[in-house]
């Protein structure tokens, strides 16, 4: 028989338990940076897991030794980006007047003019559509500044947290073994070979993944710099870092990418002949970047989604699209890691579900 006292001993350990999950979510968003940087040191330590076997079984190294030496290689990598692209990303925001908001202002009002003549000597009509007044009035030019602003604050947050992410990941390689045993003891044992199994297929699989990731990145960054050198694109190493980098964002990724190239394309070649050098130009960059993503497309992106975590490429392409829909460009970005763990921990768990046998054939 139901009472009174039961109900509201329910309706208490309910909002107790409402209680703490509201805590435990502030919590959470309190630390958030010290899970950013968590995040970030366990992909540093996937990568560089392979990495630390190489050192162990070919180079005969001790394990503690050979995780100094690939935190080594880390530091020498940020400290070479820092070294290469610090005085470049200066002088393209000084060429770009990113800090000048009058500057930027003239620029693409000048530029709108330029499109304007252009559509003009075609016999189209953008008077309503490219009056330099009716962009003045619309957009707001400090968007721009305030943005790079805060890229810049981003940067130095992470320059912060930078000796906080190389710290743990140090430890993460040096002590994985004594994690694993630790582990152990909060696992109940008639789980515990299941989950064990579970996370060592997780690391080799993510630890592919974000390998063949940086390979695919340095491929189309390498490709990228190609075709804004052919050009003559100033600062073409620096536009294609960024581009390749916006890749890391699945199919919207590589179009934010072109547009960003167009963009600064056309900036960058300001004050020449609209008609005879800057529209020209912006098109061919835009071709070849077309062309580099047919090549990513056909060629890196399945060989990192099909090798390194054993997925068919339409597979992969309908997570991706189903995570953008729910979670946006987040989503996007974790769609693959995510549903690799979701596929090694379901095989484990589940090994007579006929859909989850078909899913993870190849695993």
């Amino acid at each position: 028989m139901i009472t009174s006292k039961i109900i509201s001993n329910g309706i208490l350990r309910a909002i107790g338990t409402l209680i703490l999950v509201a805590l435990l979510l502030y919590f959470l968003y309190q630390v958030q940076n010290v899970l950013i940087y968590l995040l970030v040191s366990l992909i540093l330590t996937l990568i560089g897991i392979p990495i630390l076997d190489f050192f162990k079984r070919r180079l005969k190294f001790k394990h503690t030794f050979a995780s100094i030496i690939v935190l080594m290689i880390y530091i020498l990598i940020i400290f070479g980006f820092i070294i290469m692209f610090i005085p470049l990303i200066i002088s393209q925001g000084q060429n770009l007047s990113l800090l000048n908001t009058n500057e930027i202002e003239k620029n693409t009002l000048e530029l709108f003019k330029q499109l304007n003549v252009f559509l003009e000597q075609h016999h189209i009509d953008s008077a309503a559509v490219f009056d330099p007044k009716n962009f003045k009035s619309i957009l707001n030019f400090n968007i721009i500044p305030n943005f790079f602003n805060s890229v810049v604050g981003v940067i130095s947050n992470f320059g912060m947290g930078l000796g906080s992410v190389l710290f743990i990941t140090f430890f993460f390689l040096k002590d994985k073994s004594i994690f694993v045993k630790g582990s152990k003891l909060l696992i109940p044992d008639s789980h515990e070979e299941k989950i064990l199994n579970s996370i060592e297929k997780i690391n080799v699989l993510l630890s592919r993944y974000f390998i063949g990731l940086l390979i695919q990145l340095f491929i189309v960054f390498i490709l990228y710099t190609i075709v804004l050198s052919v050009f003559g694109i100033p600062n073409s190493f620096v536009i294609a870092f960024l581009c390749a980098v916006l890749n890391i964002i699945p199919y919207l990724g590589p179009l934010i990418a072109s547009i960003l190239a167009a963009v600064l394309t056309m900036l960058s070649n300001l004050g020449s002949d609209f008609q005879s050098e800057i529209l020209p130009t912006t098109i061919y960059v835009l071709i070849g970047f077309w062309i580099v993503q047919v090549i990513d497309n056909n060629f890196s992106q399945p060989i990192i989604f099909s090798k390194s975590v054993s997925s068919h490429p339409l597979e992969i392409f309908l997570v991706i699209l189903i995570a953008g829909f729910l979670f946006g460009v987040m989503g996007m970005i974790i769609a693959v890691p995510l549903y690799t763990i979701i596929k090694v921990i379901s095989k484990e768990f589940f090994p007579d579900n006929k859909f989850i046998q078909l899913i993870t054939k190849n695993i």
